[in-house]
């Protein structure tokens, strides 16, 4: 019988040195797609405890949800409460996504030469669904100088290049 063994994207690759920031690989995380049904976000709202709205990060009983899209989070990290799918979609992400966290004072310059958006106006928390360069990517802000990069696992390599 053949063993599987969970391995990350980044487990064989070397992660670029930067000048002024440091950039490593996030640990593995739970990610679950909330997408609610048409004309049950107040529903859903009530349900969760709130929703993020455009550009918000929401921390819920030890869970973020981090805004992913139009009417679309991302839910980071711990069970959600049971019956949301009387309210909407749900899909594990875990397996799509990899992500990596940027830190450092040069971590807002550095993605401020790649984003095609303007940082200073994205205030810790906040996210934004954007391209790094030509990578679809989700940007997280956790605090002034650090930032996280969510990238499609199969674009790994090309965004490590783009950093």
């Amino acid at each position: 019988m053949i063993k599987l063994k969970e391995t990350s994207a980044v487990a064989q690759l070397r992660l670029p040195t930067l000048t002024g920031c440091t950039l490593r690989a996030l640990p593995p995380v739970r990610i679950t797609s909330i997408a609610p049904y048409p004309g049950q976000m107040d529903a859903l709202r009530a349900h969760l405890g709130g929703f993020p709205a455009p550009g918000e990060v929401v921390t819920l009983q030890g869970t973020d949800l981090v805004w992913a899209g139009r009417d679309l989070a991302f839910a980071f990290g711990a069970d959600l409460p049971d019956g949301l799918d009387a309210f909407c979609a749900l899909c594990d992400q875990s397996d799509g996504w990899c992500g990596f966290a940027l830190e450092g004072a040069g971590a807002g310059a550095l993605l401020a030469r790649r984003l095609p958006f303007d940082l200073r106006e994205m205030t810790a928390p906040a996210s934004a669904r954007s391209v790094l360069d030509h990578l679809p990517v989700l940007v997280v802000r956790r605090s002034s100088d650090r930032f996280e990069i969510w990238v499609w696992r199969s674009m790994v390599q090309s965004a490590l290049a783009r950093l």
